[in-house]
């Protein structure tokens, strides 16, 4: 995530930001330009840093999911880009799920952030009824919800945002790490093995090279894993014990953490505690550039760590990267960097079935 400034004043901006703090300018996200611009009038929104207040306003979701992204002006107050892909969502009756619910889209909007920083394509169901990219968060208050993907929706329970309900569950399922991103993450790769890899041959033999049969029997993968846990020894070859559940839950656990290295990095850059080239607009591009940003995350990880145990908490990434995870972690990065680079690829990957 970028390090954000306020173009009237040249105050730092949280991601979250709506006004500016300093000069109380009125703020709007735009993903176009990823930057922050003033919502302005007349005179005021002719500069380079700022938006005309007659064509552009904040999304539709400004009050229900506290969304600060610029839509342009319409007879009815549009949805955002993140917003537009939500499904469904509870009843406006629904105080406590309604907090839950802005919650989940704020930690939805980085995601998408980083998505298109990685020039990932972003299908929506309008695009591809079948198999597009859609969000339906939900309340388990009443109801039990699952989260997970299919098909290109992803579902999400609204009680992973209540701190106290996640780390019950993070506690009992013995997980070093969990958070509404990191869902969002692992969710997300899901959606991605089947854009990048599911319709490309060459790309589907190297992952079952690497990861297993994705085609393989899920339930039972399912009941196996919880009935008799990671095998021994999977620290050596997986990212997480539940990656070792299923290889289409290897791609999504390895896929979330190439995305929550990314972002790290692309943070610590933009506040100077790592290298500049860690950059999303500095693209690390070839067989190298995977070489790139470990090299730079692993003293970085290990830094922050130390960081947060001299503040009392627990470690900021606390896993471990082996060799056989770096070697999946290097084809995620390869394909992404292949498709992303070559328009034909690009084209295919972003067509619906």
């Amino acid at each position: 995530m970028r390090d954000f400034i306020c173009p009237n004043c040249g105050q730092h901006l949280a991601f979250e930001n709506s006004v500016c703090l300093s000069c109380g300018s009125k703020l709007g996200f735009s993903l176009d330009a990823m930057a922050f611009l003033v919502i302005a009038k007349g005179e005021e929104s002719e500069h380079g840093g700022a938006v005309d207040a007659n064509e552009y306003q904040l999304c539709a979701n400004l009050h229900a999911a506290q969304c600060n992204w610029l839509v342009h002006v319409e007879p009815v107050r549009q949805l955002c880009t993140s917003c537009a892909l939500t499904r469904t969502r509870p009843s406006d009756a629904d105080a406590p799920a309604m907090a839950a619910f802005a919650t989940a889209e704020a930690a939805k909007r980085r995601l998408i952030v980083e998505l298109v920083d990685l020039k990932l394509p972003i299908v929506g169901r309008g695009e591809d009824p079948n198999y597009g990219l859609a969000f339906d968060l939900l309340s388990s208050e009443f109801e039990k919800v699952f989260t997970g993907h299919e098909d290109g929706v992803i579902t999400l329970d609204l009680a992973e945002g209540d701190d106290v309900h996640r780390e019950q569950l993070r506690i009992a399922m013995a997980e070093p790490y969990r958070t509404l991103l990191g869902h969002f993450r692992h969710e997300i790769g899901h959606y991605y093995y089947y854009r990048l890899v599911g319709a490309a041959p060459k790309y589907q033999e190297q992952a079952r090279a690497l990861f297993g049969n994705a085609e393989a029997d899920y339930q039972a993968a399912l009941d196996r894993h919880y009935s008799e846990g990671a095998p021994p020894g999977w620290e050596k070859n997986y990212v997480s014990s539940y990656a070792t559940m299923h290889p289409a839950e290897d791609w999504a656990e390895t896929f979330a953490h190439y995305l929550h290295i990314r972002d790290t990095l692309d943070t610590a850059a933009a506040f100077s505690f790592a290298p500049a080239s860690a950059t999303f607009e500095r693209r690390n591009l070839g067989p190298s550039g995977f070489d790139s940003i470990i090299e730079m995350w692993l003293p970085l990880s290990w830094a922050l760590n130390m960081v947060n145990r001299s503040m009392g908490h627990d470690d900021l990434y606390p896993f471990v990267l082996p060799a056989k995870v770096l070697e999946k972690m290097r084809f995620i990065h390869t394909v992404i960097d292949e498709v992303t680079s070559d328009p034909a690829k690009l084209a295919a990957a972003a067509s619906p079935a």
